[in-house]
């Protein structure tokens, strides 16, 4: 596929162009100052994006929630013509060369759409399935996967869990075992995002019998080819607009080649991946708990108990003044995280900390919220009943607070490494 160049940008925003991101996309030159920060540049992107929600997006958003999903192509497309889908990947894969804090701008504004859904699904798209395909993969791959991903051609997901093994990757049992030019494929993957509508995937199996953290690969894995299965649709909770899939293997053979950078370093590339995963649910959270937060405001400024609206007890402004602090701090230990990575630290103890608080954030406050809505917040005429399913997530997919725990234990010194 031809390669999408840096001129397109002309439409979107002339600032918002930088210079080739290497690795975790950080740009050279860059003088804006914080992580995430209220500049020209910052300001275009958000608006630019935010005129994409309310278009494109948000009307849609109820039909989608009732259909069980959204047609990721089409609107993978809007946003890709826009730039949106490689914020911070290499220009000359089509990208915008921006540094990884741009990104998680994109997803904290994204937080804008009525759904949790979509903007998850977006996540996947934009900065977990591709990480490390920019990072490591040949060029050869970037060419086939990278570009049409970033420029919304094609929808991919990424396959790491499975019904056994979630957040403990060192668990899966997927196998991709090595036949000459090939590699064999058996095995399944569950809780895949986009599984239903995607055109690749971004596969971590087994592909030796090694020790589990040294005997696994990521490969770029065409999802049109023989032997793969999509058993079903997941009907879930919330999310509803998200499409997600069981899949399995049934001797799918794919190019050796598409193995992304070494083999037996999977393992190690996850982890990775898995550190702007974190940082991008967390900013993906932040405004939804805003608008929570103010709709919930006006709704107790208006509605009446006792001849005096709800929002007069003080126990309700102070919880929701208190609550209102709380999702500050998270921002700030967000904004904290995004900056000491982007200058190439590792912040896997910071981003287990922000998983950890936002997971139970959203529950706390979406759980709160409901409570003062009264019988309207179990209806699904307002949005904090969406909220109170869709969020909820954080807390679960992507890690559990036991998973986040043991991570920020271990970083601590508090247990021993393996």
């Amino acid at each position: 596929m031809a390669l999408r160049g840096g001129g397109r940008w002309a439409r979107l925003a002339p600032a918002l162009r930088g210079g080739s991101a290497p690795g975790r996309g950080v740009s050279s030159g860059r003088r804006d100052g914080g992580a995430v920060g209220d500049t020209p540049r910052y300001r275009d992107l958000r608006a630019a994006l935010r005129k994409i929600i309310d278009k494109e997006i948000n009307p849609f958003v109820d039909k989608w929630e009732e259909e069980g999903q959204f047609p990721a192509h089409k609107v993978f497309k809007i946003l890709g013509q826009a730039g949106f889908l490689g914020v911070d990947k290499p220009t000359e894969y089509g990208g915008m060369g921006l540094d990884f804090s741009y990104n998680i701008a994109v997803a904290e504004e994204l937080g804008n759409i009525r759904c949790g859904g979509i903007p998850m699904a977006i996540g996947v798209q934009a900065g977990m399935a591709t990480p490390a395909l920019t990072r490591f993969g040949s060029d050869e791959l970037k060419k086939q996967f990278l570009v049409p991903t970033i420029a919304g051609d094609v929808v991919a997901c990424l396959g790491v869990s499975e019904a056994g093994a979630g957040s403990d990757v060192a668990s899966i049992k997927t196998k991709a075992v090595r036949k000459g030019d090939e590699y064999v494929i058996n095995g399944g993957k569950m809780w895949t995002t986009s599984g239903c509508q995607a055109d690749w995937m971004c596969l971590l199996a087994n592909t030796s019998e090694g020790p589990p953290h040294r005997n696994k690969s990521l490969i770029c894995l065409p999802m049109n080819l023989p032997g793969i299965h999509i058993a079903k649709k997941i009907d879930k909770l919330g999310m509803r607009s998200s499409d997600t899939a069981q899949i399995f293997f049934e001797d799918v053979r794919v190019p050796s080649k598409n193995l992304i950078g070494e083999e037996g370093k999977g393992f190690t590339y996850q982890m990775l991946q898995f550190q702007e995963e974190r940082l991008w649910g967390v900013a993906t959270v932040l405004t939804p708990l805003e608008i929570i937060i103010r709709e919930t405001i006006d709704y107790t400024r208006q509605r009446k108990v006792f001849d005096q609206p709800i929002l007069h007890n003080q126990v309700v402004h102070f919880r929701l003044a208190e609550l209102a602090t709380d999702v500050e701090l998270l921002r700030s230990l967000l904004y904290r995280t995004v900056a000491l990575y982007v200058e190439g630290n590792d912040v896997t103890k910071l981003a287990s900390m922000a998983k950890l608080k936002a997971g139970r954030l959203a529950r706390e406050v979406t759980d709160s919220c409901l409570q003062f809505w009264g019988g309207m917040g179990f209806t699904s005429e307002v949005l904090v009943s969406r909220f109170y399913r869709d969020l909820r997530l954080m807390s679960i997919g992507g890690g559990t607070d036991e998973i986040m725990l043991s991570i920020i234990c271990k970083y601590m010194e508090m247990l021993p490494s393996k």
